[in-house]
């Protein structure tokens, strides 16, 4: 079995598995790895197309990205886990623990979102412009930071985001959409473990990111709210989509705090 490109740190249970988001790679997670290894087992997962995974169009899809997971957590005999997304990682979490329920004790969603059903027409007209996905995508990852987000750190991720091939990034995009509308709220429906959600941004009426106040309820937080049975929900106001690198060590603990919070399992005597 050729499983995707991984990191693993640490020891400890329950296991702790990061996934990226849309152009990402695994070293979006160091922060949390360093801090979250000393105590648990982590993994830092590459997805197809993605970092150190190879992958084709055909490989982009939130079931395939899903199936890998779950294919190494059982490669690696991890025992108990807990899955972490960003973005569309969180797609992908929900449906690894979809093909692996028992073993998913907790899941940690990091500002997920739900496209909506008029995103399919919107992405077919722009991905039928000479430049349309490159324009779209540079325009997402502009409105993904803040002021307070390092120069350096945005750069970065801007110029990685760039580097995905379009026939990957189209193919993965529309995906995504077609998930979000037909199989997203079922799938988070059907999870039996505790889910933290980490919300730090949301896409407003003129389909534009921006960050989330104290208080501030989405669209998204309230299909959370009705389709997950043990939700916590966390909003870090005035922070980018990338809480992990913004505001690192916040979220670190806060996904620390979670992990202590999880039911320990019973021994018998």
């Amino acid at each position: 079995m050729n499983l995707i490109h991984h990191q693993v740190m640490g020891t400890g249970g329950p296991a702790v598995v990061f996934v990226h988001g849309f152009t990402c790679a695994h070293d979006d997670w160091d922060a949390q790895v360093a801090a979250i290894s000393p105590t648990h087992q982590t993994v830092a997962v590459d997805l197809r197309g993605h970092g150190q995974s190879p992958g084709t169009a055909a490989d982009a899809t939130i079931e395939r990205y899903g199936a890998d997971v779950a294919e190494l957590m059982s490669a690696l005999s991890l025992g108990p886990v807990v899955l972490v997304g960003h973005s569309m990682g969180c797609r992908v979490v929900v449906e690894a623990a979809s093909l692996a329920p028992q073993q998913v004790v907790g899941i940690i969603l990091v500002d997920g979102s739900q496209l909506a059903p008029c995103m399919e027409e919107i992405l077919k007209t722009c991905f039928a412009q000479p430049h349309g996905y490159e324009e779209m995508t540079k325009s997402w990852f502009a409105e993904m930071f803040t002021a307070t987000s390092h120069p350096a750190t945005q750069a970065s991720v801007v110029a990685r985001s760039a580097r995905l091939p379009r026939e990957i990034g189209e193919h993965l995009i529309t995906d995504l959409q077609r998930y979000d509308v037909q199989c997203f709220t079922q799938s988070l429906s059907m999870i039996q473990a505790p889910v933290l959600a980490i919300q730090t941004t949301y896409i407003n009426e003129i389909r534009e990111r921006c960050s989330l106040t104290v208080g501030q309820d989405t669209p998204f937080l309230e299909m959370l709210r009705t389709a997950v049975r043990h939700l916590q929900v966390v909003v870090m106001p005035d922070t980018g989509h990338f809480p992990q690198l913004d505001n690192p060590s916040v979220t670190s603990q806060i996904m620390l705090d979670f992990l202590a919070d999880l039911p320990q399992p019973s021994t018998s005597e």
